[in-house]
């Protein structure tokens, strides 16, 4: 997929048959292989982690103009933890290189984070439960997304749909990332090293289980 593809409609037709089945949320499960898979490369994501701060830090020396720069990298960024995941979730050996691969899905990746950004900040500002709800609804845009090469708005909706037939459960999924991150923040930030590719490869584990892989190569 070319990094200014909008993306593709895809048949809806097998969410919506995961929607109505359901499915159960292993949280213990997917942190633990999160922290499995950190492990068995622990030089490349402590690596990327680190291009990933320099990057924000030169950016919060230019100011507004330089937030704005790694907001529209942020998301591109974040799928290349998510891409190393899907390739070892299948047994692929991975290259450093493929951490930046989130770049080849640029245009829908940056749509996305912008349209749900404005969505979960509206809800919030009006009666904050409503954010909450979109923010936590938003977590397997992304995956979704690489996936599946798909656009944004759908990749958004197609998320919303099937976290919120457990949507409570996710949410504990969510608090539960966050927790680990805030004690890598806690531990003078060095922890993020750490925390920071954990829980990215626990929540693509966690969309692998719940969604399934769809595609082969990334």
């Amino acid at each position: 997929m070319a990094a200014f593809d909008f993306g593709i409609k895809v048949d809806p037709a097998p969410f919506d048959r995961q929607i109505n089945e359901g499915y159960q949320v292993n949280i213990s499960d997917y942190v633990r292989q999160g922290w499995e898979m950190f492990q068995k490369n622990i030089g490349e994501f402590i690596g990327f982690t680190l291009v990933v701060f320099v990057i924000s830090a030169l950016s919060a020396r230019m100011n507004a103009f330089g937030s704005i720069i790694f907001s529209a990298l942020a998301a591109s960024l974040y799928a290349g933890y998510s891409i190393v995941a899907f390739k070892r979730l299948i047994g692929q050996e991975i290259q450093f290189s493929d951490f930046f691969k989130g770049f080849n899905y640029f245009l829908p990746l940056f749509l996305a984070g912008l349209a749900s950004g404005l969505l979960v900040s509206l809800g919030i500002v009006l009666l904050v439960i409503p954010g909450i709800y979109l923010a936590v609804s938003y977590v397997f845009v992304t995956f979704l997304i690489i996936d599946h090469r798909m656009d944004f708005w759908q990749a958004m909706e197609i998320s919303r749909k099937i976290i919120t037939k457990e949507w409570f459960a996710v949410f504990g999924l969510a608090l539960a990332l966050f927790a680990i991150n805030l004690l890598g923040v806690l531990a003078l930030g060095v922890g993020l090293l750490v925390s920071a590719p954990v829980t990215a490869c626990a929540a693509a584990i966690a969309y692998k289980d719940i969604v399934g892989l769809h595609a082969s190569e990334w």
